[in-house]
């Protein structure tokens, strides 16, 4: 089996020591091996995939050449892998700028701050009829055109699935260049797949460390049923919700650079499982920031939260403090050992609280552990909802919002 390049650790998990679920997890862990041999769950599976990415380069490539900035428009799975990718760009082939909103004035200050003749357009929509992506793609191309910038396949692309469907439409009228989301594959799903992978080659990322990464954590959890990570961490979830009645799970990040991650987490874990009456609320916070707002709440507050701590080694790391006086504690020491020991901290007081903390450690954070943790996180989900009863795929309550939000703009007065 293949290394991971991070360790989950549930010491502070009691309740994940009774072995919870047990038969019912070895059943989850079988069909999720049966959906992978037949052929059912391609957004595990694209990550052996390497076929695929020498388009997405030269398109990257082509993109880069002819661009400063790239304008990124697309909503929920559509943006948010996208957005916890580039976090890690240290080195991006161009600016990318994230619109997954329709606020007007974040749209004006956007487009103000940009040169038309220097953006790139890239639109991503697995239905190709999500109002927001289509209305903000309409606009894009109206903004080119009052700038006399002629669009085509020099500053336009377009990811949706194939068939007639309003982006798409849209998008063959601009002369833009297409590529197919894979049909098989649900938006918060698609990290792995030209989603994440276009914007992070854009980014100046290692898209195959990506998938390798990924790779390396479904092999594991195949391998090792339920003893793998992802399967212990879903059972976890599971009896947490069962047994003590933990309604929120938080996940707690140190490190800036995974940030972002979160937010692609509280979507995948909260469209995929709140079906039915079940489902956990996933709540986003940041290490150190929401000790000093939330901390005192999940200590001392309601029983009804669990944590998620995400950290890598820091300590020795960053600017050294040297002799400070009245402040003996940071004498000798470095940004990155306060770093360390405020997580720390944490954990130990919230286990000493009695509250359920599991931790989770990056060695280095590059992009074979992010793709790790999209698989890992992904796996979680999908035998989280075995477990739960409960279809991980689908969304029919957002799709109602959707229609909703259709008519409501029909029927208003011009």
């Amino acid at each position: 089996m293949t290394p991971q390049p991070y360790f989950q650790s549930l010491d502070h998990c009691p309740v994940a020591h009774a072995e919870p679920c047990t038969d019912a997890l070895a059943s989850a862990c079988a069909a999720l091996s049966a959906d992978v041999a037949a052929g059912r769950l391609a957004c595990l599976t694209i990550a052996h995939e390497q076929g695929d990415l020498a388009d997405l380069a030269e398109r990257a490539d082509a993109i880069a050449a002819g661009a400063d900035d790239v304008l990124l428009l697309g909503v929920g799975g559509s943006s948010l892998g996208a957005r916890s990718l580039l976090a890690l760009a240290t080195a991006p082939r161009v600016r990318c700028h994230l619109i997954d909103n329709v606020d007007p004035q974040t749209w004006k200050a956007t487009l103000d701050s940009l040169d038309p003749r220097r953006t790139h357009i890239l639109a991503v929509s697995k239905s190709g009829s999500t109002v927001e992506t289509v209305a903000q793609t309409v606009l894009a191309a109206r903004w080119l055109d009052a700038a006399g910038v002629p669009f085509g396949v020099d500053n336009f692309t377009v990811i949706t699935e194939p068939g007639s469907r309003p982006l798409r439409d849209h998008a063959e009228r601009l002369g833009a260049v297409i590529f197919d989301h894979a049909a098989d594959i649900g938006g918060r799903y698609a990290v792995l797949s030209s989603v994440g992978m276009l914007p992070a080659l854009l980014g100046g990322l290692d898209a195959a460390a990506l998938r390798q990464g990924a790779a390396s954590v479904l092999d594991n959890a195949l391998a090792q049923g339920a003893k793998a990570d992802p399967a212990r961490g879903a059972a976890l979830a599971v009896a947490l919700e069962r047994s003590r009645a933990m309604t929120t799970h938080a996940m707690l990040v140190y490190a800036d650079r995974l940030a972002s991650l979160g937010h692609w987490y509280a979507q995948l874990w909260a469209e995929s499982l709140g079906k039915g009456g079940m489902g956990t609320n996933p709540l986003v916070a940041r290490g150190v920031t929401d000790q000093h707002s939330q901390l005192q709440l999940w200590i001392d507050g309601p029983r009804d939260k669990w944590l998620t701590v995400i950290g890598h080694p820091s300590a020795g790391t960053g600017p050294a403090f040297g002799e400070i006086a009245g402040l003996d504690y940071l004498a000798g020491r470095t940004l990155g050992d306060l770093f360390e020991a405020e997580r720390e901290a944490t954990v130990e007081s919230l286990a000493a609280a009695g509250v359920p903390v599991r931790t989770i450690m990056v060695e280095h954070i590059n992009e074979r552990a992010l793709g790790a943790l999209f698989m890992h996180f992904m796996l979680e989900t999908i035998l989280a909802g075995h477990l739960m009863g409960v279809d991980p795929f689908g969304q029919p309550a957002v799709e109602d919002g959707k229609r909703r939000a259709r008519a409501a703009l029909a029927s208003r007065a011009l």
